[in-house]
């Protein structure tokens, strides 16, 4: 067999020209083949043995064979003559004839009928016949018509189904042949219609072959609507095809036939002889669309039929047989798989499909048969899957009455048929472009319901989970919302960054119902259009709300918005009435029964807006009246049906001669319509009587019976709601909706396809975002199967990928704290909190995805960081955080405070927590806290079992994926809004510690985000000027609040210091702001100063020597030099703190006009500090008395510059004065080495030349220079010479200084006018230095060094002319007072320095004579 079929196709089309016998041997012997066996089934019967046929002519009659057998034998004997080149020629019906002969014959039994199919069967499946051959339309055509017509006599039930089976096989073969397409349409409907018959027939037979004749069907089915495809568009006729009212194939037309004679044709005529649709022109062309029409119009009826008896009353929804809708629909469904890709390309098969088919497959969607709902979805997926685009309303009808209403309990579906609906939506949610197609088709049109959003609340609803554990439900829908997340992502993976669309502002009226888009395909033209309508929708709404307040505000709203006209116009107003969805349907009545004129024109131009063509009166009427509430007042409800009357008559005049008649048929179905429905109503009104109330009411005469009773009959068993169902809502899709939506798909925007353009995922994200985070956390929450939570997780980071991608924090937000609250267990309420996060499986992945997402999205964070910073303290507090959680925050060197070991142990109660490793030794400002994680060195008490061994590696393995110190470290990758928020979480976290006089209780909460927002802030310095503010006070509050030495106050102090000492260089306008927090540390307990003063000015000398330049300031180097200044009274800072000094003063690098005084004082205070040794003192002392060259450049490059010079000079004389008047306070030191230095020192200070030094600034000095001596001769007369030793050596250096300053200022001194005075304080001075007594006695190196110092400074007095004998009474006085003065302390320097002086001597000895008692008497030291 497997040979004849591979060489048949070319032979049995005659193909060949002879040169290759096989064919034509081949087929020949395929034909004898049959034909012996037939004849041999028929000889098994006497009665074909042998027949006898007695002729006229003759006497003796002849044998004469059967015309069946006949033909069998005349056609044994053709084949063979037939030579190759004539099988070409060979007309297929003269050897499918005696066979086709013997199926048709009612004298033979079903064995030989069942033969002669057989051999059918095997020409057409060995395609004998091929599609070229000789009125090979005829010969199929006959094949059909008698094998649905065959007859045959029962046997026995088996052979009976063996006939039968044989028929479907070679119905089957014709439409699978290669000769299918010569069919005509009628044969392929005949070919349909006997396999449902031979189905029905089987319901009485075996199993075996009912699934074989059911089976048969659907690949009938298949291959005819298989070749939808190959099928020319342009070849269907434009004639009218089969028309629902006049079916080829007719559900009602099932006989199953006799019980010992089977006639698979239920009417017993000729094939074909009953369907009137065969004398159709189309139905006799070939094989094409009309057929296929006429099939779906056949399975439609079997479902129409299959809803009849489900709607029937009396009967048991329960016990409702769905055998035969199944089997429909499964037809159904097998016919658009294979044709729908082609559809669109058959308008009228298109239009069958949106009509008949799809009200169907809508009605039938309600069926309470979980089966029966799932094949009807599957049918309506593959629809919207190719046919979308010409299926807009269809599909938002099936989901709004469908889907919606069934995935709902609330509106009475049971769980099955939630399930199925649910599993639907999943289904089309897979579907990348789904969601995004129902937004721009659905949700931005203004007459279509929000699918998208219903949609999406429904998935997010059903995840909701009503008690624990999930059911199927909740899974689902958590699949569909991960799904159409997921489309989403992936679209904005190649996307642009998202810019938000801006949607022009209407400024004007325009006459939006009707707007189009001009271009489906073009996305800068629909995307725009879209949004436009979106918005007029948004608008619209609120118009709605406030219209359903108040009607008037309403209108002032939507006028105001400019989407009514400033002035109102009828027109206008009933479209608004006509297509805004949500408005009050009560209102709307009310409003179109008002009497006033303008009333009266909005509700006739409200009816105008309505198509009643093609539709019964009470069609229209119940359409009419689905749109708003029947008022109750007569008046109104006359009013309205006169309009409803007016616009009905003027689309269907043939019905009624005037609109009267219309009108009061109308009142008198409402009226009927209240009599049949009304409880209250007692007696019923009958047909009779309906039909008596309307006579002579169509211009005087009756309308016809059959209209009123079927009218009649409508109203009985289908109320017309008066009070219509409000709002959008899962409403019932009644036959006048679908004629309106119908009407509307021919006027409705087209169908625009999204793609994988990702311009609507912004608006769909923000509706579903919300419910999406709420559902998973919900799921998440009572699952614990491991895939269902990788499913929760995936969908958190969609959610977060998205919310970060389209810049909504508030999303992200939420999601970042609904994911934290399954993080951790609460480490009081277990034993071993490591061990059982690490079992935890839900919150380990919950606390790798919060993380992740932090350091992905942290961006778009903002209050989310409270919540995970408290993860992250929940984590240190069990002991998980790793020991350098923050990393390496700076590029370069580590901070001298990582070097310094720290004074103050972890407090006990961190001591507890689980060691999980023995961490290193770590005292770095960013990682000492690392030690607060461990336990003491001891050795634990258990040892830990295998299980928690690998509980601890998974808790310490997620924390390493979660980088947490990334967060951190790269902050500064943080816009600043999120930076912002993370400083002020990491502020709150840490609290408002209360003044206490110990260390803190549990301080390292406190320290650790201490040390977190240090590291943000170093890690942010181009942003510090967002940060200081807050990190500052938060510092101030630790350190005002700090009593004692603690952890918490050396972080704060450390980090401040290392702040300042990073940020100096690179921030120069906050230099003075950042060296002004240094002030914190000066007013530090004196208890913590004490215990952190070494490390302080550790740090202190650091920055100076990093950032001595950038400090510009007097405020700066107040605040720098005061802290150097407290360690000089450190034992253990004073060394740093000279260094740092030194640093500053050693050759004047980084003195300057700011700092100068102050480095004096500190120098001072170093140098009278005993704390350090005496070499130190009086290295200090040289650096004061160096810097007094600074300021002598300074003054000689002041001179140079020439601008401003004598403010400038007079700044420098009042430094170099306080320069003098520090080296005073050292000159009086007990120590004899720093006093003596000191006033050398001083003496240099004060001899400096360069230095531009007015007379009173002298006089000033001078007057320093005598305290110094008063004090000096004070510390020689009464001080203990063990607490000051050689004070003579030092009164000697006093009285040197005086004598050299003297005569180095005498050029500017001498010319005031109160020289004289400060020359006679001069001698007093010396005189005192010259009689001073230390020890009791005089002391010799003064009475030796003071007359000849003197005796220096009188001849310097006589060289400039000063001191000499005029006539002058002035000078007379001056000459006469200086050596009175003189006289008293050596009273032969006169003769030495004015040698011709003798009168005058006398004179003076004379006097002073009588005074030398008063003068002898001297003070005993």
């Amino acid at each position: 067999m497997g040979g004849l079929r591979a060489a048949s196709p070319s032979s049995g089309a005659g193909a060949g020209a002879g040169s290759d016998p096989t064919p034509r041997v081949a087929m020949a012997c395929v034909l004898a083949s049959e034909v012996a066996t037939v004849l041999a089934i028929m000889r098994r019967n006497v009665r074909w043995a042998g027949v006898r046929y007695g002729g006229d002519g003759g006497a003796d009659g002849e044998h004469l064979d059967h015309p069946l057998i006949a033909g069998l034998k005349s056609l044994r004997r053709r084949a063979a003559s037939w030579d190759t080149r004539q099988w070409r020629d060979v007309e297929p019906l003269l050897y499918l004839r005696p066979f086709l002969d013997i199926v048709r014959s009612d004298e033979t039994g079903a064995p030989i009928t069942g033969a002669a199919l057989s051999s059918l069967h095997k020409i057409l499946t060995l395609d004998l016949v091929g599609p070229d051959a000789p009125n090979v339309a005829e010969a199929m055509g006959a094949v059909v018509e008698s094998v649905a017509g065959c007859r045959f006599e029962v046997i026995d039930p088996a052979s009976e189904e063996t006939v039968l089976a044989r028929v479907l096989q070679v119905l089957l073969a014709c439409v699978r042949g290669r000769a299918a397409p010569a069919l005509a349409n009628r044969h392929v409907c005949n070919i349909v219609s006997t396999c449902f018959r031979v189905v029905q027939q089987a319901g009485t037979k075996g199993e075996l072959l009912q699934r074989v004749s059911r089976q048969t069907m659907q690949e009938v089915v298949r291959c005819v609507f298989a070749r939808l495809p190959d099928v020319d568009a342009t070849v269907v006729a434009d004639g009218q095809t089969a028309g629902s009212k006049n079916h080829g194939l007719s559900a009602g037309d099932i006989g199953n036939g006799r019980s010992d004679y089977v006639c698979l044709n239920s009417s017993g005529d000729e094939v074909g002889g009953g369907f009137g649709v065969l004398r159709d022109q189309t139905m006799m062309e070939l094989f094409g669309v009309p057929c296929m029409i006429e099939i779906l119009q056949f399975l439609c009826s079997l479902l129409n039929i299959a809803e009849d008896i489900e709607m029937n009353p009396r009967m048991n929804p329960i016990d409702f047989d769905e055998d035969v809708p199944l089997f429909a629909l499964g037809l159904i469904s097998s016919a658009i798989e294979l044709s729908a890709s082609s559809i669109h390309r058959h308008p009228k098969l298109l239009v069958f499909v949106q009509d008949e088919l799809f009200r169907n497959l809508m009605q039938f969607g309600l069926s309470m048969s979980p089966l029966i709902l799932s094949t009807v979805c599957s049918i309506v997926f593959t629809l919207f899957y190719h046919l979308r685009q010409e299926l807009k309303l269809q599909l938002e009808a099936f989901f709004s009455c469908v889907i919606l209403k069934l995935g709902q309990s609330r509106y009475g579906a049971s769980y099955q048929q939630q399930e199925v609906a649910l599993e639907a939506l999943v289904d089309f949610c897979r579907q990348k472009e789904f969601m995004a197609e129902m937004y721009a088709n659905m949700d931005c049109d203004l007459q279509s319901s929000n699918i998208f959003e219903d949609l999406a609340n429904l998935l997010s609803k059903s995840a909701f989970p009503l008690s624990s554990p999930l059911s199927t439900l909740n899974v689902l829908a958590l699949d569909g919302l991960a799904s159409v997340i997921q489309a989403i992502s992936e679209r904005t993976d190649n996307a642009p960054q998202h810019h938000e669309q801006t949607v022009p502002e209407i400024t004007e009226y325009f006459p939006f119902w009707q707007l189009r888009c001009e271009n489906t395909i073009d996305p800068d033209q629909w995307v725009r259009f879209v949004h436009q309508q979106k918005s007029i929708k948004r608008t619209l709404m609120v118009g709605v709300e406030h219209f359903n307040r108040d009607k008037k505000k309403g209108f002032e709203y939507l006028q105001g918005a400019h989407l009514l006209p400033e002035k109102l116009d009828p027109h206008n107003v009933a479209l608004f009435f006509r297509y805004t969805t949500g408005l009050d349907k009560n209102l709307i009545g009310d409003y179109l029964g008002n009497h006033d004129e303008f009333s009266i024109l909005i509700l006739h131009e409200f009816a105008k807006t309505f198509d009643f063509k093609d539709m019964n009166l009470d069609a229209a009427l119940r359409l009419f009246l689905e749109t708003f509430r029947l008022p109750g007042e007569s008046q109104k409800i006359q009013r309205i049906l006169e309009a409803f009357s007016e616009r009905y008559y003027e689309q269907s005049p043939q019905k009624f001669v005037n609109r009267d008649a219309a009108l009061v048929l109308s009142y008198s179905v409402i009226l009927l319509n209240t009599d049949q429905h009304n409880v209250r109503v007692k007696k019923k009104m009958t047909e009779e009587d309906f039909i008596r109330n309307n006579r002579r009411i169509n211009g005087g005469n009756d309308l016809p019976r059959e209209f009123l009773s079927e009218l009649y009959y409508s109203i009985c068993r289908n109320e017309i709601r008066t009070i219509p169902e409000q709002g959008a809502g899962c409403s019932e899709m009644s036959f006048s909706r679908w004629v309106d939506l119908m009407c509307k798909s021919k006027r409705t925007s087209a169908y625009i396809t999204c793609g994988t353009y990702p311009f609507l995922d912004y608006d769909m994200f923000t509706i579903m975002a919300g419910p999406t985070v709420a559902a998973i956390s919900v799921v998440f929450d009572n699952v614990e199967h491991e895939e269902f939570l990788t499913g929760c997780i995936n969908g958190f980071l969609l959610v977060a990928k998205l919310a970060g991608f389209y810049h909504l924090d508030d999303v992200l937000n939420d999601l970042v704290v609904a994911l934290c609250k399954f993080t951790l267990l609460n480490a009081s309420y277990v034993d071993d909190p490591v061990t059982t996060f690490g079992e935890d499986t839900k919150a380990r992945m919950a606390t790798e995805a919060v993380f992740t997402i932090a350091t992905t999205h942290g961006d778009h964070i903002r209050s989310g960081w409270r919540s995970i910073v408290d993860c992250i303290l929940r984590l240190h507090k069990i002991g998980l955080l790793p020991g350098h959680l923050t990393g390496d925050i700076v590029d370069d060197q580590e901070s001298s405070s990582d070097m310094l070991p720290s004074k103050i142990t972890s407090s006990p109660a961190v001591q507890q927590v689980v060691r999980i490793s023995l961490p290193k030794k770590s005292y770095g400002l960013m990682g000492r806290f690392s030690q607060l994680l461990y336990l003491d060195a001891e050795e634990p008490s258990f040892q830990p079992t295998e299980e928690q061994l690998g509980a601890q590696r998974n808790a310490s393995e997620t924390i390493k994926k979660c980088q947490i110190g990334t967060i951190f470290t790269e902050s500064k990758f943080l816009q600043a809004d999120s930076l912002l928020n993370l400083a002020r979480a990491l502020t709150q976290a840490a609290g408002r510690p209360q003044k206490i006089t110990s260390s803190l209780d549990d301080e390292s909460t406190s320290v650790l985000c201490l040390e977190l927002l240090i590291t943000v802030t170093l890690n942010n310095r181009d942003r510090i000027v967002l940060l200081w503010q807050g990190v500052f006070e938060h510092i101030t509050h630790i350190v005002q609040s700090t009593v004692m030495p603690c952890n918490l106050v050396e972080k704060a102090v450390f980090g401040l210091l290392h702040i300042c000492q990073r940020l100096l260089p690179y921030k120069e306008n906050l230099v003075d702001d950042l060296l002004r927090s240094l002030q914190l540390i000066l007013k530090l307990d004196a208890r913590v100063a004490d215990a952190y003063c070494e490390n302080i000015t550790q740090e202190v000398t650091c920055l100076v020597k990093a950032n001595a330049i950038h400090i510009k300031s007097q405020m700066g180097w107040r605040t720098i030099i005061s802290l150097l200044c407290i360690s000089a009274r450190h034992p253990d800072a004073s060394d740093a703190g000279f260094e740092a000094l030194i640093f500053i003063m050693s050759e004047g690098a980084h003195l300057s006009p700011a700092n100068f005084v102050l480095s004096v004082e500190a120098s001072r205070q170093f140098a009278e500090s005993r704390l350090g040794s005496v070499e130190r003192s009086i290295h200090a002392l040289n650096l004061m008395a160096e810097s007094v060259t600074c300021l002598t450049r300074w003054s000689r490059e002041v001179k140079e510059a020439s601008r401003e010079s004598d403010r400038i000079l007079e700044g420098i004389a009042e430094m170099w004065l306080r320069l003098v008047q520090a080296l005073r306070k050292v000159c009086t030191d007990q120590r004899e080495e720093v006093r003596n230095h000191a006033l050398l020192s001083l003496y240099r200070c004060l001899v400096v030349d360069g230095i531009s030094v007015s007379s009173s600034v002298w006089l000033m000095s001078f007057d320093i220079v005598f305290q110094l001596l008063d004090e000096l001769l004070e510390i020689a007369q009464n001080s203990s010479p063990k607490d000051f030793r050689n004070m003579e050596v030092s009164l000697l250096h006093a009285v040197k200084l005086l004598c050299k300053v003297f005569l180095q200022s005498l050029n500017d001194l001498s010319s005031q006018s109160s020289f004289n005075k400060f020359w006679l304080e001069v001698l007093d001075m010396i005189e005192k230095l010259v009689k001073v007594k230390v020890r009791g006695r005089r002391t010799g190196k003064l009475q030796e060094a003071i007359p000849e110092l003197l005796k220096n400074v009188l001849l310097v007095l006589k060289a400039n002319g000063i001191l000499s004998k005029t006539c002058t009474s002035e000078h007379n006085n001056f000459w006469e007072a200086t050596w009175i003065h003189v006289y008293k302390i050596a009273p032969s320097l006169q003769l030495e320095v004015f040698p011709g002086s003798e009168g005058d001597v006398a004179i003076q000895s004379g006097e002073n004579k009588s005074d030398s008692p008063a003068q002898s008497d001297g003070v005993n030291v």
